[in-house]
């Protein structure tokens, strides 16, 4: 079925490609500029098919067109969509424009593309987009994805291990294994990958990220559940360059050293173009409690990338991107020579590579492209988790020393798929992009330690088939509906997973949205089943169980959107509802122990339900000031009790959960040299279980957790060094008074997954940016 249905879409591809190489062919030029002379890198699209830029002089081209009606629209952050309808006929020929940008304060009207796989404004998005861009992520400072994802409603980034700190992302309430995190579109974050891979990717390998909340992006197919974050790296767009470092202290005891670099070369004719980025980081280890381990491990971090595109001809593009993330991680007890020599620790040694192509062509007129892609992942990992035995137990001494539990991972992903968009512009009234597709992901992970007898040897195979349908059927009202029929190798038989999005637009600034969609995890280990953790003297450890099925979801959201603009200034809010059911939903149960400590087996246990509300605060006075603020009130619940730790009382709530959660951030750019920014993070209680094991813990329980509250600065000054270059200079304290947990466990026996609240104490920074 699904091989049919591709070589049909390639049929269509080469039937109508051949039927425009015959035809005449014309071009639709033109000149983008504002008050004060040519706007570059303005978006202009064709159709919502074909996009492009203007360059430095603000002009643009579109080749190789067909005698027929096109609707060009012009965007710019900052200033109103320009659009016009262009009729080309042969006696006209040609078409030259000239498009004046007028200001528009409606600021936060942003293209985007992972709400509908196509490029889109957010006021015209059925599902509600969010952007993070590379100047909210300067300003507060973000070293990676991790710390840039924390400033976004409904999201909240979790430490799990205070030995080793691998990281989860939580949307909606729902753990790390309901998100799907994408580079470029892609879903190569492996479920080994994902366990450290938040803080692998450097900030200044990032250009943007997209989030989309909830079941409504299912058209990604499986884990899609909680929400999908699109990461979209660095493109070449102009010349230009960036070296910068960085120096941060934790809490007057830990340094942290990093350096970073970036450069863009594109040609002048704007058909090719290449970026490239490196970053090195040297983290010390951190001791908050003076017990000699590690509550934040020592990192040492290289990463480095390339990413390039080529225009062919005017409708052809292709975009290559290659990146490797090397890092060495070692948490634990704080002492020199080798990992399994001290008394606790984990060490990590990673490889990672990334790397993607994709191809699109237009043709049939600018009304229908196809985009052929390929992604790959793999990541190499060697690494060490082991508790040295007390030396009056000399049987067991010798068994370690003659074989520690050391270990090797590996995953490899794969993807590859083709996705044909085709415009009608007069369909019942309306205008409809409707989008098809195809796209086959496999994910083999490997991971093994002989001295725990522990091997997960998991290989998933994923086809799935896509249909969307992007119905304008009025100017004020859209409908978005669509479908993904996946067959997984875990399952027996077809997952169908619908989805449907209604956007209705109450004049300029209003926008009311409903959405539904069904979604589904399969029977699988996902990044925090892989991770091993210390408990009562011991390690814990995560199977499946034989009889595992797929885990099922409905998702229901309700928002309403505001901006208000006014001549200096623009304010607007956003409240969204949100409900989740989950069917046959995941769960760790206790089953035992062994001599190495303690097991948990996945199973299904019964229904869930989540809900909430977000609620976002937005303003911009003069493009000098601007606040973006969130807060996420909800519950998480099972139907029944899960009990977490024999012998104690279950508990109904999702564990690591709060029920109250937010963010603000406030910049302030009073002119081009200096710059201001203060941010808070709020984290209400919840609930984590605590392991018996270290001195200062001699029970099992459950524990409600405190409330925290981070408040954070930065202060940035600009030189200008010529025409062309700066050098910045800036500063800042991260979480300035504190806001830290202070009842970590002690000692070799710790329970490592007893973490929560912020991710790092106090930390001072100082750096410099010489950028073109």
């Amino acid at each position: 079925m699904a091989i049919k249905l591709l070589s049909y879409i390639y049929f269509i591809f080469l039937l109508s490609w051949s039927h425009t190489l015959n035809a005449q062919s014309f071009t639709i030029a033109g000149e983008v500029v504002d008050r004060q002379g040519p706007v570059e890198y303005a978006s202009i699209t064709l159709n919502q098919i074909n996009a492009t830029y203007s360059d430095t002089n603000g002009t643009f081209a579109f080749n190789d067109l067909s005698i027929g009606e096109y609707d060009l629209t012009i965007s710019f952050l900052g200033y109103k969509e320009w659009t016009k309808k262009i009729n080309i006929t042969e006696s006209e020929g040609d078409i030259s424009i000239k498009a004046t940008l007028e200001p528009d304060l409606l600021l936060f009207d942003e293209i985007v593309v992972t709400g509908t796989k196509t490029f889109k404004r957010k006021t015209k998005s059925a599902v509600i987009v969010n952007v993070v861009d590379s100047k909210t992520l300067d300003n507060i400072q973000a070293c990676n994805l991790s710390e840039g994802l924390k400033f976004q409603p409904g999201l909240r980034v979790e430490t799990d291990c205070q030995t080793c700190n691998y990281t989860q992302l939580r949307m909606n309430g729902l753990p790390g294994g309901y998100s799907q995190i994408l580079i470029n579109g892609r879903p190569i974050f492996s479920p080994l990958t994902g366990l450290y891979g938040l803080e692998q990717i450097p900030v200044n390998m990032i250009d943007r990220i997209e989030v989309v909340r909830g079941g409504g992006s299912s058209l990604y197919g499986s884990s899609a559940i909680g929400g999908t974050v699109n990461v979209l790296t660095k493109l070449p767009k102009a010349n230009n360059y960036t070296i910068g470092s960085l120096y941060q202290n934790l809490n007057g005891k830990t340094n942290d050293f990093q350096l970073n670099a970036n450069a863009t070369i594109v040609s002048p004719s704007k058909k090719s173009g290449v970026s490239l980025f490196l970053n090195k980081r040297d983290r010390e280890a951190y001791d908050h409690n003076n017990d000699n381990f590690s509550e934040i491990p020592e990192i040492q971090n290289t990463s480095i990338g390339i990413s390039t595109f080529f225009l062919p001809s005017g409708n052809q593009k292709i975009e290559v991107s290659l990146s490797n993330l090397n890092e060495y991680r070692f948490g634990g007890e704080i002492v020199e020579g080798a990992a399994h020599l001290a008394l606790q620790s984990e060490e990590r040694t990673h490889d990672v590579w990334m790397g993607s192509a994709d191809y699109q062509i237009n043709f049939n007129d600018e009304k229908s492209s196809i985009i052929t892609y390929l992604a790959w992942q793999n990541t190499a990992r060697d690494h060490y988790t082991g508790i040295f035995p007390d030396a009056d137990e000399l049987e067991a001494v010798q068994q370690h020393l003659e074989a520690p539990p050391y270990g090797n991972s590996s995953t490899t992903t794969f993807q590859g798929g083709v996705q044909l968009n085709h415009n009608i512009s007069n369909f019942l009234g309306g205008s409809n992009v409707f989008t098809f597709g195809g796209e086959y992901l496999l994910d083999d992970t490997f991971d093994e330690i002989k001295s725990y007898r522990y091997e997960i040897d998991q290989v998933t195979k994923d086809l799935g088939l896509f249909v969307q349908s992007d119905w304008e059927i009025l100017p004020s009202l859209n409908l978005l509906s669509g479908l993904r029929v996946d067959n997984h190798n875990l399952i027996d038989g077809i997952v169908a997973s619908p989805r449907l999005s209604l956007l209705y637009k109450y004049k300029q600034n209003t926008q009311v949205r409903a959405s539904f969609g069904t979604g589904f995890r399969a029977p699988q280990a996902f990044d925090t089943d892989l991770h091993i953790a210390f408990a009562g003297g011991g390690i814990s450890r995560v199977q499946l169980d034989e009889n595992l099925k797929e885990e099922s979801s409905r998702s229901y959201s309700l928002s309403l959107n505001y901006d208000k603009p006014s001549e200096h200034w623009v304010a607007g809010f956003t409240l969204e509802g949100f409900y989740t059911r989950l069917d046959d939903a995941f769960t760790l149960v206790p089953i035992g122990e062994d001599e190495f400590g303690e097991l948990f087996e996945k199973r299904n246990d019964q229904g869930a339900t989540v809900q909430g509300l977000i609620l976002e605060l937005r303003a911009n006075y003069d493009r000098k000031v601007q606040l973006e603020s969130g807060i996420t009130v909800q519950s998480s619940e099972f139907e029944n009790e899960i009990q977490y730790i024999d012998e104690v009382p279950g508990v109904r709530d999702f564990i690591r959960t709060p029920n109250v959660y937010g963010f603000a951030n406030l910049s302030f750019t009073p002119n081009q040299k200096f710059s201001a920014n203060i941010n808070y993070i709020y984290t209400g209680t919840m609930l984590v279980p605590h392991f018996a094991g270290a001195p200062n813990q001699l029970v099992d329980e459950i524990i409600t957790s405190p409330t925290f509250s981070e408040i954070s600065t930065k202060l940035a000054y600009t030189v200008s060094i010529s025409k062309e270059t700066n050098l910045e200079f800036y500063g800042g304290v991260k979480n300035m008074f504190n806001s830290y947990q202070e009842n970590f466990d002690i000692g070799k026996n710790r329970d490592s997954n007893f973490v929560f609240g912020p991710a790092q104490p106090r930390v001072v920074y100082i750096g410099m940016k010489w950028f073109m």
